[in-house]
């Protein structure tokens, strides 16, 4: 087994088994993901390769390289979208809830006065430049449990960060 191939392999046996927080919205992204690199991307770097054995000389051919070692990037990505479906546990939030739990969107000032809005998801969503941050970052962890108007301190590589949540939904 190749370098590469082998950490993926390793990786995933890893990662295997521990639950997957996904909104609906998430679980309909990683199924239409898993079916493009399965049917599609699968097929073209299978194409790939056979054009680049035709090339000749394997052990100089770069085509043959790339495409193999995309090939591997493909099938571990394969492995993590099954991973995750498998171990899939659809965020069920409770609409008008008082506290903050998965799912919750949630507005914020901080202290500098800016305000923000974070949707708290499982990590495999997490999206911090889209406001989507995981439950499990510092963040997340912070806000889970609280209701409006708390103040929640995070450790931040900059200091304490104080947030006020103004709003959950």
């Amino acid at each position: 087994m190749t370098g590469i191939l082998s950490f993926i392999v390793i990786e995933f046996f890893i990662m295997a088994s521990s639950p997957s927080y996904v909104t609906q919205e998430g679980l309909q992204k990683g199924k239409e993901e898993l079916d493009e690199l399965k049917n599609v991307r699968r097929k073209e770097i299978a194409e790939r390769i056979e054009r680049a054995k035709e090339m000749g000389d394997l052990s100089e051919n770069a085509e043959y390289t790339s495409a193999r070692e995309e090939q591997a990037f493909l099938e571990g990505r394969i492995l993590e979208l099954e991973d995750l479906l498998r171990n899939a546990v659809v965020i069920k939030h409770t609409k008008g809830a008082d506290f903050v739990e998965v799912g919750s969107v949630v507005k914020v000032q901080s202290e500098d006065a800016s305000l923000r809005e974070y949707t708290i998801v499982g990590s495999d969503e997490a999206n911090p430049l889209k406001g989507k941050i995981s439950h499990q970052s510092p963040l997340g962890e912070a806000f889970l449990g609280k209701r409006v108007n708390d103040v929640v301190e995070v450790h931040a590589p900059k200091g304490i960060i104080r947030y006020t949540i103004l709003g959950i939904e």
